[in-house]
C-alpha cells in the first residue's frame, strides 16, 4: 500500500509540474523517474529501460522517415495543387483539412503543418477570406489524421507496444484504421458545416500577409552636418538607447542598404529608416544632433532588398528561444537580425522588444539576410509563415522517399518484419540513399518527446507493478457501477482526453494504458477496447492549444485567445467521443 501511496504522489506531483509547465515536460518526467528509483519503486535494472523500449525506438524512426517525406517534397507537392482551388471558403476549408488529416496520417502532424500553415495564409490572402476560419480546423485535422494508423501518433505506437507486452501481439499499423478513420471522417464532416459558426473571427489577417503595419513604427532620421554622431558606428548608435531602436535600412545618395550592418560608420547627408517609439526618437535627436526627416511617407520597401527579406515565423513548442529574449540570444550582433515585431494571440506586444520573453506560438516579424533568416529558423526551431518555393524537383526525388516508406509499411503489415524492424531501416535507407542528409538524422528526432517516453514507461510499469493501476481503475469502475461495460470504456476515453488536454499526449497515454488494462481485467474482458479507448482519448486533445503543437502552431498566425479552443474543441470532443465508442465496441468487442 506505501508504494502505491509513493508512486501515486510522484505522478500526481509530475502532472501538476506539467500543467504548471515552468520546465519542460522531459525534464519533469526523467526527474520524476529518478525519484521513483531512488525510492525503490522502479528496479535498478529497469531505470532506462524505457530508451531501449520498442515504442521509443518506432517514435524516433517515424520522426526520421517523417523528416525525410517532408524533405523531398511530398507534401509540397499536394500545397502546391492547392494554389488553384479558387475562392470560396468552404472549398478552401475542405481542401486543407482533408489534406491535413490525410498527410497527418502518415507523416508527423508537426511536419505537416509547417507546410499547410503557409499555404492556408496565401490562400487567404489572395482571396480576402479570414485565415482564422482555416488555421485551427486545420489543426484538429491533423490531430485525427493521427489516430487513423499506428504511425500517425505516438500515443498509437505506445498503445500498440504495450498490447504486445501484455498479450504477446502488438496492434498492427492499420488496425487503427476502422476507428481512426471514422472520427476522422465524423470529425471533418462536422467542421465542414459547423466550424464556420464555432471559431471565432479575428479580424485583419486576411488584408495583409503580415500582423503589423510596420510603417506605421518607421521614423526617417537625417544626419546633419553638425551631427556629433558623424563617423560613429551604428552599433553606437543602437547602444546609446535603453529602449528599442533599431535601424532597419540607411540611404546613402543613390544606395540604400537593408538590415545594414552595424560596423557601418555614419556619414553626413546619411538617411536613415529606423524603428523606435516617439519619446526614443527625441532622445536620439537631442542627443546626437540629426533630424526628422518626414519628406514622404516610407513604407516596407526600406526593409528589402535584393539579399534582404523581411519575414514572419512562429516559435515552436521545443524551440530553443522559448524563455529567452531577443536580446539574451543577441540575434542583432550575432545575426544580423533586427526583431521588427513581436505577436502573441493575435495581438502585437508594444513592450522593449529585445526584453520580450518568448512561448510557445509567438509570432516574429524578422529583417536580414535571407540565407541568414533560413538557418536561424532551422536553429532556434521556428517555423517560417511565407510559403517556401516547392521542393518538387525531378520526380524520382518523390518516387524513392515513397517506395521506401510504402515497402516499409507492406513489410510491417504482412509479418515480414515487426514495425520497429521496418521503420528502423527504413530510416536508415532514407539517410543512405541520401534523401535525408546525414546532418539532419538526429535534428529530425524530437528528443524532448524520446526522453519523455523513456522516462515514464518505466513510470508507467511502476504504476502497474505497485497495484494502484488496480486501485484506480477499481476507483473509476465505482462511478460506472451498475452501467454496462462500454459505459465504462467511455469513461476511460474521457478520462484520458481531459488528460491530455493538460499534459503530453504521450504521457497520457503510458499512464493511463495500465488503467486501462485493470478495468479490463476486473471485468473478465478483452483488454484491445480499453486500449483502443486511451489511444483515441490520448490522439485529440482538442479543448486547448497546449494539449498539442499543432494547436499552437496556429495560435499566433490565427490570432486565437486560449479560451477560443474549446468553442470549436468541446463539441466536436463530445462527437469524437460518441463515435469512438460505438466504433470501438462495434471493432473490437468486449467478449
Amino acid at each position: 500500500m506505501l508504494d502505491q501511496w509513493l508512486i501515486g504522489i510522484i505522478l500526481l506531483a509530475m502532472l501538476v509540474l506539467l500543467v504548471i509547465d515552468k520546465w519542460r515536460y522531459d525534464l519533469v518526467a526523467m526527474m520524476a523517474l529518478l525519484t521513483a528509483a531512488v525510492l525503490g519503486l522502479v528496479p535498478t535494472t529497469e531505470v532506462f529501460s524505457g530508451f531501449g523500449n520498442a515504442a521509443v525506438i518506432t517514435v524516433a524512426a517515424v520522426l526520421v522517415i517523417s523528416q525525410a517525406l517532408w524533405r523531398s517534397g511530398v507534401v509540397d507537392a499536394l500545397a502546391g495543387w492547392m494554389k488553384n482551388i479558387g475562392d470560396n471558403p468552404l472549398l478552401q476549408l475542405v481542401t486543407l483539412t482533408a489534406v491535413t488529416t490525410l498527410c497527418s496520417a502518415f507523416i508527423s502532424n508537426t511536419g505537416t503543418m509547417a507546410i499547410m500553415i503557409p499555404v492556408a495564409m496565401q490562400l487567404a490572402k489572395s482571396s480576402g477570406n479570414n485565415p482564422s476560419k482555416l488555421l485551427m480546423p486545420m489543426a484538429f485535422g491533423s490531430l485525427l489524421g493521427g489516430a487513423i494508423t499506428m504511425v500517425g501518433t505516438p500515443p498509437n505506437i505506445i498503445i500498440s507496444d504495450i498490447r504486445r507486452e501484455t498479450t504477446g501481439q502488438a496492434f498492427g499499423i492499420f488496425e487503427f484504421t476502422p476507428v481512426g478513420l471514422g472520427i476522422a471522417i465524423a470529425g471533418l464532416l462536422f467542421m465542414w458545416l459547423l466550424s464556420h459558426w464555432l471559431v471565432p473571427a479575428k479580424q485583419g489577417r486576411s488584408k495583409s500577409s503580415s500582423l503589423y503595419d510596420v510603417s506605421k513604427y518607421l521614423t526617417e532620421l537625417y544626419v546633419t552636418e553638425k551631427s556629433n554622431f558623424i563617423g560613429e558606428t551604428l552599433y553606437a548608435l543602437e547602444d546609446r538607447s535603453e529602449s528599442d531602436f533599431v535601424v532597419v535600412a540607411l540611404q546613402r545618395g543613390e544606395r540604400r542598404w537593408s538590415a545594414p550592418p552595424r560596423y557601418f560608420r555614419l556619414q553626413a547627408d546619411d538617411v536613415l529608416i529606423v524603428e523606435a517609439n516617439a519619446e526614443t526618437i527625441q532622445q536620439v535627436i537631442d542627443g546626437t544632433g540629426m533630424q526628422l526627416n518626414a519628406e514622404e511617407a516610407i513604407d516596407e520597401r526600406f526593409l528589402k532588398a535584393d539579399d534582404i527579406n523581411v519575414i514572419e515565423g512562429i516559435v515552436g513548442h521545443d524551440s530553443r528561444l522559448i524563455g529567452r529574449s531577443a536580446g539574451d540570444i543577441r540575434l542583432r550582433s550575432r545575426f544580423g537580425i533586427n526583431v521588427l515585431g513581436v505577436a502573441r494571440e493575435g495581438q502585437k506586444l508594444g513592450t522593449v522588444l529585445a526584453n520580450i520573453r518568448f512561448k510557445p506560438g509567438d509570432v516574429l516579424l524578422l529583417q536580414g539576410d535571407r540565407d541568414t533568416l533560413n538557418e536561424v529558423f532551422q536553429r532556434f526551431g521556428c517555423l517560417p509563415l511565407a510559403q517556401r518555393n516547392l521542393r518538387l524537383g525531378v520526380t524520382t526525388k518523390l518516387i524513392l522517399p515513397l517506395g521506401i516508406f510504402i515497402a516499409s509499411i507492406l513489410a510491417a503489415a504482412l509479418g515480414f518484419l515487426s514495425v520497429p524492424v521496418a521503420f528502423a531501416l527504413a530510416a536508415g535507407l532514407m539517410v543512405t540513399t541520401n534523401i535525408l542528409p546525414l546532418r539532419e538524422l538526429y535534428e529530425s528526432i524530437e528528443w524532448p518527446i524520446i526522453v519523455l517516453l523513456g522516462a515514464t514507461i518505466p513510470l508507467g510499469s511502476a504504476l502497474e507493478r505497485s497495484g494502484a493501476a488496480d486501485t484506480i481503475a477499481n476507483s473509476v469502475l465505482a462511478v460506472s457501477a451498475g452501467a454496462p461495460e462500454y459505459v465504462a470504456v467511455g469513461l476511460l476515453m474521457l478520462v484520458t482526453l481531459v488528460l491530455s488536454n493538460i499534459v503530453n499526449n504521450a504521457a497520457a497515454a503510458v499512464l493511463m494504458a495500465p488503467i486501462g488494462i485493470s478495468m479490463a481485467n476486473s471485468f473478465g474482458a478483452s483488454i484491445d477496447p480499453f486500449l483502443m479507448a486511451v489511444a483515441i482519448g490520448a490522439a485529440v486533445p482538442f479543448l486547448t492549444p497546449i494539449g498539442h503543437q499543432s494547436n499552437i502552431l496556429v495560435m499566433g498566425p490565427g490570432g486565437y485567445r486560449f479560451g477560443d479552443y474549446w468553442k470549436l474543441g468541446l463539441p466536436l470532443s463530445v462527437l469524437v467521443c460518441a463515435v469512438a465508442m460505438v466504433l470501438t465496441t462495434w471493432f473490437w468487442p468486449l467478449y
